[in-house]
């Protein structure tokens, strides 16, 4: 670190500072003391010295610090640790722990990602190859986070080029390059497997549904079987499967309904043919939840708008909801009997408005006690807005606008989001939003904050409020599309914003739950292997938690086998986990007494068997290859990979120099505050000591 001072006066002033404590010094010790003249002049200069630095700390200098360090050269191990590299990875492992060691010696900061975690020492025998899928796009996406703004210069990846979650890697950007090593067989298997099953994770009781089977077959022309759709055992539909070519793909639709609520699990299930490598892939669950009836949601807009397709988008990819869509400028005779329908919760998109169309409408619908959801815009009439929600008050400046990021707020508890994947947020483009002092009301919480530029400012962006007879939402700006097309920019999906926005909508949407016992699985799903999480709420009669209750729980399969479980509900663990449970659909009944009343609750979830991995196992050398050329990488085989590793080596990467500058004034050094105190407390104690005042 190096430190300099630098003046915001002339150099002149510091003996204008010398001649003042020396003045002083002078006035305070020229009359005779009782003491020796050696101890005068010693003490004459301490004080002379402490008023002279004093008076040159109120020059206010700067003192300016440069940080330098060196970032060396990384590279990362990427390790696809999935099922269908058993066998044919582990070999290859002994070679990267050499080749780990070796460039370390060159001067490189080597470190292995896998799947599931990030080490700096590779240990062979501490990688399992039993991940159920692969998203290698994923993985490469985590090693892009976790060294953004590092001086990474190459990833190795170890792969068989199987990708069976997310997108292809191929089609992502990567600001390093991608070396391949290519392991596994590229000649297909003599084998028959179901490749794909296409179904709705939500039907309606009653209705038909179809679910598509995707069937793929290698080497096995000439032979033929059965493709059966079975539930609980008992076969609903079954269709004839004739291979008819060496490399064989074919869809078979089947339709089928229910009589009964809840989530039905059914199978597809392909009969096995002689000769094929494996029976483990002719086999899939399919789990659908069978529901009674859909949510009304009704989308009221100003005008067309980018957003309106946005939300149109995020609400219609959840089958729980039945959206309406009205443009006022477009029909404003439709809008008429809007307020007499029974939504379960009103979008308004710049309504109210400058242009006073809908406006009365709103009144209507504030009337019915529907909830509501507010997203401003540039025509909103922002004063009238005010007057008719209870949760968000903006005194603007009439015509000015800003623009703003979003940076989540973690005190937000109504609803569990990731606080790492919501720092995202921050990235993403500014929406414009009124400019002006906003306030919140009495029981509204803030979900998101604006940002602006760099600066974390308390002004709300997002505010929700349950605490009133009507449930309302405000967003204070219009761009939610430009956030959906940049998040899939960065990650080739709109998982976050749709998940926040989906969230929303199904607290204001939802009808309120007055029970005072309360258990849920955390998620509707969970994959084989993974504990079950079940949440637990108990509220006394004026809906405060309380704690310390016995809680029994039961749960029940597919066949009828119930387990038993109890535990005491406690603040510090309000979660209850179950381990061991197969797949399957699964019906839990809970019970507890709250001030001496027994109250129940029913419910169900799904334990999804994903064995993926089986569906292909055929290795993809192609897809290797073009991720190294695309990245500026190489391809190579285990035999070849000491070549690899000996042109990193030959061609070594420069470290990166970086270095940080700040400027803090002198003054605000507390070293400095405790140094005056010193001096002037060795000055004051040696003339107490020899008799001076």
């Amino acid at each position: 670190m190096r430190s300099e001072l630098i003046f915001q006066t002339p150099y002149w002033f510091i003996i204008i500072c010398l001649l003042a404590g020396g003045a002083y010094a002078l006035l305070l010790y020229q009359p005779e003391a009782s003491w020796s003249r050696k101890l005068n002049y010693a003490l004459a200069a301490l004080r002379g010295i402490v008023v002279a630095f004093i008076c040159f700390l109120l020059l206010n200098p700067l003192i300016r610090r440069t940080e330098s360090s060196v970032d060396k050269a990384k590279i990362v191990f990427a390790i696809d640790n999935s099922e269908s590299l058993n066998g044919v990875g582990q070999p290859v492992l002994k070679q990267i722990e050499a080749a780990e060691k070796e460039l370390n010696d060159a001067g490189y900061e080597v470190s292995v990602q896998t799947f599931d975690k990030t080490s700096t020492g590779l240990a062979t025998d501490s990688i399992q190859f039993n991940k159920n899928k692969t998203d290698l796009s994923g993985l490469l996406q985590t090693v892009k986070s976790n060294f953004e703004g590092r001086n990474l210069t190459d990833v190795i990846l170890l792969s068989d080029g199987i990708s069976n979650q997310g997108l292809s890697p191929t089609f992502n950007q990567f600001p390093f390059k991608v070396n391949t090593i290519a392991v596994g067989d590229t000649v297909p298997d003599l084998d028959i497997r179901i490749k794909d099953v296409v179904n709705n994770r939500v039907a309606y009781l009653g209705n038909d549904f179809p679910i598509r089977v995707d069937i793929a077959a290698n080497g096995l022309a000439g032979k033929s079987t059965t493709v059966s759709l079975k539930q609980n055992g008992r076969i609903i539909s079954t269709q004839t499967v004739t291979i008819d070519r060496l490399s064989y793909f074919k869809s078979f639709d089947f339709t089928t309904s229910s009589k009964q609520k809840g989530v039905q699990h059914y199978t597809i299930e392909l009969g096995n043919i002689q000769g094929e490598s494996s029976a483990r892939n002719n086999k899939r669950d399919v789990y659908i939840d069978i529901i009674d009836g859909r949510q009304k949601i009704l989308l009221l807009a100003l005008t067309p708008h980018p957003d309106v397709k946005a939300l149109r988008s995020l609400i219609e990819s959840n089958d729980n909801y039945e959206l309406d869509v009205t443009i006022l400028t477009a029909s404003q005779g439709a809008a008429e009997s809007i307020g007499n329908k029974p939504y379960d919760l009103v979008i308004l998109h710049q309504i109210p408005n400058v242009l006073g169309l809908g406006n009365a409408l709103v009144r209507k619908i504030l009337d019915a006690k529907r909830p509501v959801f507010y997203i401003l815009g540039n025509q909103s009439a922002v004063p009238l807005l005010n007057t008719l929600n209870r949760s968000l008050t903006v005194n603007i400046n009439q015509g000015q606008f800003d623009k703003v990021t979003a940076r989540y707020n973690p005190s937000f508890q109504q609803i569990n989001f990731n606080d790492e994947s919501m720092k995202l947020l921050e990235r993403l483009p500014p929406l414009s939003v009124p400019f002006g002092e906003y306030t919140i009301s009495q029981g509204t919480e803030t979900i998101l904050f604006q940002k602006v530029g760099s600066l974390n400012t308390t002004k709300p962006l997002l505010v929700l409020n349950t605490a009133t007879e009507q449930k309302t939402a405000v967003l204070a700006g219009e761009g939610i599309w430009q956030w959906r097309q940049e998040e899939f920019a960065l990650t080739g999906k709109h998982e976050l914003v749709d998940n926040l926005f989906q969230k929303v909508i199904q607290i204001l949407s939802v009808r309120d739950d007055k029970r005072k016992f309360r258990i849920y699985p955390v998620r509707p799903e969970f994959d084989a292997g993974e504990e079950v999480v079940f949440q637990t709420e108990i509220y006394n009669d004026i809906y405060e938690p309380i704690y310390g209750q016995e809680v029994k729980l039961d749960i029940t399969d597919e066949k009828g086998k119930t387990k038993q479980y109890t535990y005491t509900h406690s603040a510090e663990n309000p979660r209850f986990n179950i381990s061991g449970l197969t797949d399957g659909v699964y019906r839990f009944q809970a019970s507890t007494a709250v001030r001496g009343m027994q109250e129940k609750i029913n419910g169900q979830f799904v334990i999804r068997n994903v064995d993926i991995e089986m569906a292909n196992t055929t290795a993809d050398f192609g897809m290797l290859r073009e991720l190294a050329a695309k990245t500026g990488g190489e391809f190579v085989q285990p035999a070849t990979l000491t070549q690899l590793i000996q042109k990193l080596k030959t061609n070594r990467s420069p470290d990166r120099l970086e270095s940080s500058e700040d400027m803090v004034e002198l003054i605000h050094l507390k070293w400095l505050f405790f140094l005056i105190l010193l001096l002037l407390g060795t000055e004051w104690g040696l003339r107490k000591y020899h008799g001076g005042y």
